[in-house]
């Protein structure tokens, strides 16, 4: 078993979509669009193709039924591979404006990473 991939409610999923391909390297397919629900979405896939994330989007969607949907996801991990891309990533990333919510370290139960909030605030921890 795996995760297949996860999905994020977006105010700007071309912003989200710009961010992950440019930091994370994924490729994205065409972009979807529900005309009956006034959904769209973009699926981004990691090198191996097996994990990917939606990012999705419904205008004005405080005033959506799904608006149930906004909460639950505390955080993701991408892995990079190593140290060294950890820490030259989180580097990009501060260099270039956005938040770094927690410097790279080996955290208490041995995991190397930094996490960074991407441009809707999600928190994303970059791991080994």
């Amino acid at each position: 078993m795996y995760i297949d991939h996860l999905a994020i409610w977006a105010e700007d999923i071309d912003l989200l979509r710009s961010f992950y391909m440019k930091y994370f390297s994924v490729s994205c397919g065409e972009k979807y669009l529900n005309s009956k629900r006034n959904f769209t979405s973009y699926f981004l896939t990691f090198d191996g193709g097996k994990s990917r994330i939606e990012l999705m989007h419904i205008p004005d969607m405080k005033d959506s039924k799904e608006k149930f949907k906004l909460k639950g996801l505390a955080h993701f991990a991408i892995s990079v591979g190593n140290k060294d891309r950890v820490d030259s990533l989180t580097e990009n990333l501060r260099n270039d404006g956005f938040t770094i919510a927690s410097e790279p370290r080996t955290t208490g139960d041995g995991y190397y990473e930094s996490a960074v909030l991407d441009p809707e605030g999600n928190y994303i921890e970059i791991t080994l």
